[in-house]
């Protein structure tokens, strides 16, 4: 049986644990119960499944130091933004079994002379659910807890990267004793998911790089099945000429460099006034100068590693693409000293060009392209320059502009000013390259499901 090893980052790689990679023959049986499970999991009714789902919720309670410790040794996230992760996905636990049922309401669109037409949201059937590492208990939540609310069964695979986070939640999930076949998972890499996604299933959910979910959701085309596809980001941030730069140099900093940089609706390209340009860079070189890098594990540590060696090789080959072609390294651009493992120094890059790699990829690491502007139609067009559109923010004390600004932009979420649009409540999904459909809310809710009329005459 071949084993899938979890290794730690920020400890020089060292193995924490593994688990059996899932067979060809196994994903099929998997699968196969999920497609038995389906007619009895719908007639239930959302207001049941969500009874038998809640005590989940006291599971993730229960497990959350556990859950924290996993995840930051799996994927050398701070111990403290482990935490921080763990509260803020209690909201969205909280949320989606207290308003999941409100979301899939039926809806009377008309209703005249005795007649009226009902619509109903139904389940679509199998859903294979694949998540990626950053988050691993919130993108296991976000992607199976409401597709289970909706009534599909689910066979979930979790990324290679954190197996035991993965084999953790496996746990939690037989505490619920759920019918058999209603949730199951599948342990492996990418491999592992196409199998899976090849099975008979009648929806791909998948959070990921932007290059596998175009695969998956070609496979979905052909299979003509939904796919709901959360991908790649290279969020834009406009620095209008009116801005106090010292009041959102901290927007700005965790924008960037929270999960050491891996977030896909993270802060990618800051594109500021020319006016404010080396205020800002330097304001950034201070604050970066004073961050704590190292253990993981130590509650005072702000910037771990990055999750794994491929990805800090990845960094490294995309910046220096950006200093032979003439990027200035302000601050960074480098692997720490005294530190063994996956780690790379938080970085400020100017002198930017839009042909190079870090301009026109995600980058998926501590490392922040700074470009100047000169007119509110130059920085709509930096914003505009990328294949993605997942998110972006505008700052501005002239609120017209600001808001003008957010409304060029191509992209599925813009912050203006202190705005923040992550609320459980809100859909969340990208133009372009950075997705198709949406999560979150009731508009995330019924994507997950068939729109049925019923006319009553």
């Amino acid at each position: 049986m071949a084993k899938l090893v979890s290794t730690n980052p920020a400890k020089n790689y060292e193995v924490l644990g593994s688990v059996d990679v899932s067979t060809e023959k196994e994903i099929k049986a998997r699968v196969a119960k999920a497609c038995a499970a389906t007619s009895g999991w719908k007639e239930l009714g959302v207001t049941k499944r969500i009874a038998l789902l809640r005590p989940l919720y006291d599971e993730f309670i229960k497990h959350k130091e556990m859950i924290a410790l996993l995840v930051t040794r799996e994927i050398g996230k701070p111990i403290t933004e482990a935490k921080s992760d763990l509260d803020w996905d209690d909201g969205y636990f909280q949320d989606f079994l207290n308003h999941g049922a409100t979301y899939l309401e039926d809806e009377i669109p008309y209703q005249k002379n005795g007649k009226s037409h009902r619509i109903v949201f139904e389940p679509l059937g199998v859903a294979a659910v694949i998540v990626p590492w950053n988050y691993p208990f919130g993108n296991f939540m976000w992607g199976v807890i409401p597709n289970l609310i909706a009534g599909n069964t689910v066979v979930f695979k979790h990324s290679e990267e954190c197996p035991l986070v993965g084999k953790l939640i496996d746990e939690m999930m037989d505490s619920l004793h759920l019918p058999e076949g209603v949730f199951s998972q599948v342990y492996g890499d990418g491999k592992v998911g196409e199998l899976l996604v090849n099975q008979e299933i009648d929806l791909i959910w998948f959070t990921g790089s932007t290059a596998v979910g175009k695969r998956l959701y070609d496979i979905a085309g052909k299979k003509f099945i939904k796919g709901i596809m959360e991908m790649g980001g290279s969020n834009p941030a406009i620095v209008f000429d009116d801005v106090d730069t010292d009041t959102i140099l901290g927007r700005l900093y965790s924008g960037r460099f929270s999960n050491c940089g891996q977030v896909c609706d993270a802060t990618k390209r800051l594109i500021v006034h020319e006016s404010l340009f080396n205020d800002v860079v330097e304001k950034l070189k201070k604050r970066l100068a004073s961050v704590k890098i190292g253990d993981s594990e130590d509650e005072g540590t702000e910037v771990g590693s990055l999750v794994a060696k491929r990805q800090l090789e990845l960094l490294e080959a995309q910046v220096a693409d950006a200093v032979v072609r003439g990027a200035k390294v302000v601050t960074g651009g480098r692997r720490p000293e005294g530190l063994r493992g996956a780690y790379y120094l938080p970085t400020i890059l100017t002198n930017v060009k839009r042909t190079m790699r870090v301009w026109k990829e995600e980058v998926f690491g501590p490392v922040l392209p700074i470009v100047p502007f000169q007119t509110e139609e130059e920085a709509i067009t930096l914003a505009n320059d990328t294949s993605y559109g997942l998110g972006a923010q505008v700052f501005s004390k002239d609120e017209n502009r600001a808001l003008r600004a957010a409304s060029k932009i191509n992209a599925g979420c813009v912050d203006v000013n202190e705005g923040n649009h992550w609320q459980p409540c809100t859909p969340f999904g990208g133009y372009k390259g950075s997705g198709k459909g949406r999560e979150h809310g009731k508009h995330g809710f019924q994507e997950l499901c068939q729109i049925k009329v019923i006319a009553k005459g």
